[in-house]
């Protein structure tokens, strides 16, 4: 896989490079039918990795957020899964958390990943097998645990007090990115993230290798593993935690909580 870092590492830096200049110096900014926000900066990011892969990989199937769905992915081998831009809300509100985040997965598993946050200049990468890398520099975290760790949670999920349980003995702080929590997760910078809500598999391809590769363990709010390329990308939340000890427990609180939402949904 070493065509495919090298290859995806220069195109992910040229699409950094155009980040910061577009951030400089204005961009447009959109609203898509989900009411999200998307922006000039999406679809030129998108645009640039794209023609990477059609240019380097063209048998290789292909999934962005910013593109439309091909089925002929489902047939592919491999599949480049994008995120042009993780974080868009925070991009808008330059809030420096926002992820560049592109994984190649084969037979359903990210065998190469990439997360780039533009705003530090950090590029986290990894190879099935090889370890998580932080600017080419081997990352080995600290396996020590925490007994008032540092967890990631939905900004949304925060604000409504779903995981006012947790905080009481957990140091709970609001993520502006799923990408760029699951990159602090694998550094050891932080020591979980979690959320119930709903995830696209852009969200979390490149992630979830980086967590593997630095001995972490990541699932969705079930504690399931994560299977790419499906035909409707979409899991039930994630846990990600450089602990497994810590992973089994923030499960406990993902079960109690998805059982409270769906009665407060059940309710008329």
């Amino acid at each position: 896989m070493e065509r495919e870092l090298t290859t995806l590492v220069e195109s992910i830096l040229r699409a950094g490079a155009k980040v910061r200049e577009l951030v400089k110096v204005g961009f447009d900014v959109q609203t898509k039918s989900d009411r999200s926000p998307v922006t000039a900066v999406d679809h030129e990011v998108d645009r640039i990795l794209h023609e990477m892969q059609e240019r380097e990989f063209p048998l290789d199937g292909w999934l962005s957020e910013e593109s439309p769905d091909n089925p002929v992915r489902l047939t592919s081998r491999r599949v480049w899964i994008v995120d042009p831009i993780d974080g868009t809300k925070a991009l808008v509100n330059r809030i420096p958390e926002f992820c560049i985040s592109v994984a190649l997965i084969e037979r359903g598993a990210p065998v190469v990943a990439a997360i780039l946050n533009p705003s530090t200049d950090e590029l986290f990468t990894a190879v099935r097998g090889c370890g998580l890398f932080l600017n080419g520099t081997r990352v080995t975290p600290s396996p020590a645990y925490d007994i008032n760790p540092a967890i990631l949670v939905n900004a949304w999920e925060s604000r409504i007090g779903r995981w006012s349980t947790l905080a009481e003995t957990s140091r709970c702080r609001p993520m502006h990115s799923i990408a760029n929590a699951l990159a602090l997760v694998a550094s050891g910078r932080i020591q979980a993230a979690l959320t119930i809500e709903p995830l696209n598999e852009w969200d979390l391809a490149a992630g979830v290798l980086l967590v593997e590769e630095s001995g972490g363990s990541v699932t969705d709010a079930d504690g399931k593993p994560f299977v790419f390329n499906q035909p409707t990308p979409r899991f039930r939340g994630a846990i990600a935690a450089a602990d497994k000890n810590l992973h089994a427990t923030l499960q406990a609180h993902a079960g109690r909580a998805g059982s409270t939402s769906d009665r407060e949904q059940a309710v008329p």
